[in-house]
């Protein structure tokens, strides 16, 4: 499950970076994302670009070359950068070579100016064969590992496709602890049956398996998957909408209590430091390189805001290098309207919300009629620089940004 995704720097867009944001030539600091697709099964609940491993050895070797030439080409796009995190999604990046990740880091620490705390992380399953690959992950430059549990529970990991088991999260994530300097751990609730009891104990037995950070995502059901077919067929029924409000009021005061900060809506951290700064890039607007099968980018360029998107497939993406230098599928400028969009989405998703100067072509101001209104309901923070979602406003956020996005 890819973290959506954290980096550092002050709480602003591209356009609007402070200097305190912005690297020592006054450019816009930058996030390399790399989708890994590969993955030993396809997990029921999964909507992401994956395919599956098996026989595909030959590929993967020349999907990692790939990445590493399409690196090259968009580094002559984006020009001098400071890099301030790399991270492998997917897919199952634990199942690289560790000689492929080690390349990849090193070519972009070599076509960007690598901060002193560059962030590298690596997501991974717990699965006693991945997590033998660790200390050899950690060595090529892996310093934060997204490792994904999704769940303490044999019949709940049964049900989520998963191919290990309780004891087997347990062992890698006390691995993992050992191995790098961060860890994260992946849960996934509003499962069927699940209680908030039973949710609340989940993660705190969570907790102690010492990670720093922790990311519980809300189950959905999305279009196309496994679990969509079952729930039309009757034969998966998740919880309604007022248990999972329950559920999430759950996952937040256990780890409050337990000294996890809410930064994100899925994301709890203890203290700022353990921050994932990778999905800040995202959340706070700031550019990012995309590389590898459906990943996408976002750049700031002389054109404007670019959103760019490779090719699913991985001949299709390696093809596609070895052609034009990028994988490359779209290569789109975003009008101020859809820039400001994006900038509202992500913005109000964590906690230092977004500037009203970044939004200004959606018209949104403090003193906005829906802005008032919004505020006078107590799901916007009364704030005359900033749009910041209260807690209650987190909790119907979709419903929130739809409202504030289309004035």
């Amino acid at each position: 499950m890819t973290e959506a995704p954290a980096a550092a720097g002050v709480p602003t867009g591209p356009r609007a970076a402070s200097s305190e944001a912005r690297g020592i030539d006054g450019s816009i600091p930058l996030g390399v994302y790399v989708h890994w697709p590969y993955c030993a099964r396809i997990c029921p609940y999964c909507d992401f670009n994956v395919f599956r491993a098996r026989g595909r050895d030959a590929e993967a070797a020349g999907l990692a070359r790939a990445i590493v030439a399409d690196l090259e080409a968009q580094a002559a796009i984006t020009g001098p950068r400071d890099v301030v995190s790399i991270f492998f999604g997917g897919g199952t990046p634990s199942l690289m070579d560790p000689a492929w990740v080690a390349e990849i880091v090193e070519a972009a620490r070599r076509l960007w100016r690598p901060v002193a705390d560059l962030e590298v992380s690596l997501e991974a399953n717990p699965t006693d064969a991945e997590a033998g690959r660790f200390e050899a992950l950690a060595a090529a430059g892996v310093n934060r590992l997204s490792l994904g549990l999704q769940s303490l529970d044999d019949a709940a990991l049964k049900l989520l496709g998963r191919n290990h088991d309780a004891a087997e999260a347990i062992r890698a994530a006390g691995v993992a602890a050992r191995t790098f300097p961060r860890l994260s751990l992946d849960l996934i609730y509003a499962r069927p049956g699940q209680t908030p009891s039973a949710w609340g104990d989940e993660l705190r037995a969570a907790a102690d398996l010492g990670a720093e950070h922790v990311s519980p995502y809300q189950l959905t059901i999305e279009h196309g998957t496994a679990f969509d077919r079952a729930v039309r067929r009757g034969t998966l029924v998740p919880p309604g909408e007022d248990l999972g409000a329950d559920l999430y009021d759950t996952t937040q005061a256990t780890l409050e209590a337990l000294g996890f900060e809410a930064y994100e809506v899925s994301n709890h951290a203890r203290g700022p430091a353990a921050r994932s700064r990778h999905n800040l890039v995202y959340w706070r607007g700031l550019d990012y390189v995309g590389a590898g099968p459906g990943a996408h980018g976002r750049l700031t360029t002389a054109a404007g805001r670019e959103a760019t998107r490779a090719a699913d497939r991985p001949a299709d993406y390696i093809a596609r290098v070895a052609e034009a230098g990028t994988g490359f599928a779209a290569r789109d400028v975003l009008s101020p309207v859809e820039a400001a969009e994006e900038r509202l989405l992500g913005g109000l998703r964590i906690g230092e919300g977004v500037a009203f100067g970044e939004l200004a072509a959606l018209g949104l101001h403090p003193g906005h009629p829906v802005v008032r209104g919004l505020v006078a309901l107590g799901l916007l923070a009364e704030n005359p620089e900033r749009l910041i979602a209260t807690s209650a406003g987190r909790r119907v956020l979709d419903r929130l940004t739809a409202e504030l996005a289309g004035v």
